[in-house]
This record gives structure tokens, sequence and C-alpha cells, in this order.
């Protein structure tokens, strides 16, 4: 057995070690890099293949590169990672990982590798990109911190940049609520930035999620943060900005958001707040003005989980839901329209109810009582 655990182990750092080489490639590029996965598979294959074989895909200046034998930067950026997935907690994802987000490999983009903190699964679950300035004013802070709340109690995970300001906010908000929080960084990620945030950072690390596609030690440079971006709103069903200039960085991220397909939300403000003047643009421009969280949950047609209730213990709404439902079969829309209720949060309040065994699902969206 340990013998064979050994030759696991092994095989996993020199898998890891191709896809470290891979990524310190010079001259190679997201494109290049995934011309060359689709044509030979994984990257020891890559480094397995002839001059020739590769300069069928790749100019003859980057086939020669590909061939010449590993550079110092990889060797010793594979030390330095395989100390630091010694740590509880720390992972690496590749493109060949099961566990890699589904929805980052939607995007034109995604990174060869993912270095994550922390509860990894979240990365894969349904989230929502809550993002804004960083000189935010304190209505806005309160409503990123309210809103990211609200929406991880629904079982949204609240994905943001660490920032200051509003991403801050969103991630507090967000670890208040089962959704937790995903922070992506534009750092390596044994480093955090700003440093304001470093006891944030470790709370996100031990209860949520810290990803970073840069290499170990790599430190904040102006350029890694607008491209950091593309992963807020690609890991994200949808993305809201709270607050923004006119010309805002969360404006990069909004229309990332919308070249990768997803949502875009923005809270309207006041038409004397320089802060309000993004949100108003991107509200011009086709996204979705926000009044209210059950305003998101229904454009999402979210029907995620709310935190299981135990018997006798429903909240008010749940109650409503409970009278209006009866002991006949009624689907959502029918209790939304009996309880007053919008149907996103009838919804929640019905998968609560489900869990907490006292509602059943019936075939055709109907719900049943079952006590």
């Amino acid at each position: 057995m340990h013998a064979e655990a050994s030759v696991e182990n092994e095989q996993a750092a020199n898998d890891l070690a191709a896809w470290l080489r891979l990524q310190h490639l010079p001259g190679v590029g997201p494109v290049a890099a995934r011309a060359l996965l689709a044509r030979f598979g994984l990257p020891g294959q890559i480094f397995a293949a002839s001059f020739e074989a590769l300069r069928e895909v790749v100019s003859t200046s980057l086939a020669r590169t590909i061939t010449e034998p590993p550079r110092r930067v990889s060797n010793s950026q594979l030390e330095l990672t395989l100390q630091w997935l010694q740590r509880p907690g720390n992972a690496v994802l590749t493109l060949a990982d099961a566990a890699y987000p589904p929805l980052l490999l939607e995007i034109a983009d995604p990174p060869l590798l993912l270095y994550v903190r922390g509860r990894a699964e979240l990365l894969s679950r349904p989230g929502i990109a809550i993002i804004g300035s960083r000189n935010a004013s304190a209505q806005g802070m309160q409503n990123a911190a309210a809103f990211a709340e609200s929406l991880s109690r629904a079982g949204l995970t609240i994905i943001s940049g660490l920032a200051l300001g509003i991403d801050t906010q969103a991630h507090e908000g967000g670890l208040r609520g089962p959704g937790s929080t995903v922070a992506v960084i534009g750092t390596g990620p044994d480093l955090v930035y700003p440093k304001r945030n470093l006891d944030l950072a470790q709370r996100i690390a031990e209860q949520g999620c810290v990803v970073s596609e840069y290499a170990l030690g790599l430190p904040a440079m102006p350029a890694n943060f607008p491209r950091r971006n593309r992963l807020i709103s690609g890991l994200a069903r949808g993305v809201l900005v709270i607050e923004a200039a006119a010309l805002s960085g969360s404006l990069i991220t909004a229309r990332l958001a919308g070249e990768q397909g997803r949502d875009v939300y923005a809270l309207p403000g006041s038409i004397h707040s320089t802060l309000a003047k993004g949100c108003h643009a991107l509200i011009k421009q086709g996204a979705k003005l926000v009044e209210s969280v059950e305003d998101v949950l229904q454009e999402l047609q979210w029907q995620g989980a709310f935190p299981a209730l135990a018997a006798g213990s429903a909240p008010e709404p749940v109650d409503e839901v409970l009278a209006a439902l009866g002991h006949d079969p009624h689907g959502a829309d029918t209790l939304a329209e009996r309880s007053g209720l919008a149907v996103g949060a009838v919804m929640g309040q019905l998968l609560a109810l489900e869990m907490a065994g006292l509602v059943e699902r019936l075939p055709g969206g109907l719900f049943q009582r079952c006590k």
C-alpha cells in the first residue's frame, strides 16, 4: 500500500510539474496553451511530442522552446508549490481536474491552474458576484453587506475581489450565510492585497474560498487586477454592481460579464452622486435595475437551498407559505399570489420546508404539506 501511494504521489508531482512548466513557458498564452492541449492532451504529452508535431500547432520558435529542458523558474515553482500544498486546505486545480469550476470552462481563456485556499467546492456552486467602488459611501457599504448576506442565506455563494470598500462588505455579508464567499485575488495565493484585508482573507480561507490564477510569490501588479476580473464574472451566474463611478474598474467586470453571457444587475443611486454614475450607465446599457434581493432572485429564477428549518421554528414568511399551501397541492405561482411574497422568496421557503420534512415536492412543480 505504501509503495502504491508513493507511486501515486510521484505521478501527481510529475503531472503538476508539467502543468507548471506549461504555465511558465515564455510565449505560451491561453490561446496557444489550449491549442496544444487540444492537440496533444495533457502537458506531459505536449513535452513528449516531437518538434515536427509541435510545429503543426505553434510557431517554429515556440516549438523549439517547448522541446528545450525545463527552465529554472518552473523547477523552483514546483518546489514552492509542493511545499505550499502540504498545508491544510491548499489545493491546485488544473484544467483537466474534475473539480475545475465548470462555468470557467465556458469563458474564452480559462486559467491553466487555479490555486485554492479553503473550500474548493464553492467554486462549482451557484454564485453571484458583488462588486463596486473601493471608496464606497456608507450607504453603499451597508447595501453590499445586506445584499450579500441575504443572497448567501438564500444559498448563493458571494464572489468578489477582496478589495477595500464594496468587495470587503460583500465578503463579510457572504460569510454570514450558508452560501459563504469566494475571494478572487490578483496576487499569488500566498500573498494578500491589500494588507488591511489580511484578517478577512484568513477568515475566508477558513470558512469560504480564496482563489488565484497567479503563481506563488507573485506580488500585486496593476495589470493583474483587470485580468482577475474575468474570473470574478466567469465564476458567477450574474454580477451585481452596488456603486461605481463613471470610470470604475467594476465596469470592466460588468462588460466582461456581458461578453461571457452572464446577467448584470445594478443598484440605482442619487443623480447627484458620482458613485452612482457607473450604475446608471450600466442600466442605460441594459443592466437590470435592482432595488431588492427578491429582484435578483427572480431574475436568476433561483430555487436554491435556504438553511434547513427545525419543525416549529419557522419564521413568519414560512408560516405565510404554509398557510397559503393549506392541505392541497399548489405551485409556487399560486402560493406567491396567496401569500403576497415574491416567487423567488416562496421557492426558497418551500425548499426550506421540504428540507425540514414539512412539505413534499410533487410532479409538475407542485408542493403538498406533509403534516
